[in-house]
């Protein structure tokens, strides 16, 4: 079952590995992400990151869409971290119905991002995709930390 899905651009830290994992009753984590699926070190940082009482999952987004399509994550209570809104979206869609919300947590100012809160910074193409996101039905808003009023997503 997917408790949450959200954007972070520091996966597993303290808000996520804390506050996000204990406030959802979740017992995995589950980070897709294409970069981290490939790299030994980063995957040793985040597994230090995660509380120990966690499962720990890192795939790529196309592994992340087949295994939850197949049903052989159903069983875990799952807290899924992506580091952009690019790998939400294909994530997203790519699982067809299946996740109904986005959190956005952290995105970092990069060239051409517009602030929308003190912690999201999206280009005009990140807007546009959680847009078009919501154009589909899936619920996006802003909250870093669970104690934080939920603040739909606007444009």
């Amino acid at each position: 079952m997917i408790k949450l899905v959200r954007v972070d651009h520091r996966l597993v830290h303290g808000q996520v590995a804390v506050s996000w994992f204990y406030s959802l009753d979740a017992d995995t984590i589950f980070v897709v992400n294409d970069s981290v699926a490939k790299d030994d070190f980063r995957k040793s940082a985040i597994r230090l990151a995660k509380p120990d009482n966690a499962k720990l999952v890192m795939k790529s987004v196309a592994e992340s869409i087949e295994a939850i399509n197949s049903g052989i994550t159903d069983k875990y209570k799952m807290l899924i971290v992506v580091e952009s809104v690019a790998d939400a979206a294909k994530l997203i869609k790519g699982t067809q119905g299946k996740i109904k919300g986005l959190n956005l947590g952290g995105t970092k100012p990069r060239e051409g991002t517009k602030n929308y809160s003190k912690t999201i910074n999206l280009t005009d193409t990140e807007a546009e995709q959680l847009v078009d996101l919501q154009n589909d039905g899936v619920d996006v808003w802003i909250q870093q930390v669970p104690s934080e009023e939920k603040r739909e997503f606007h444009k």
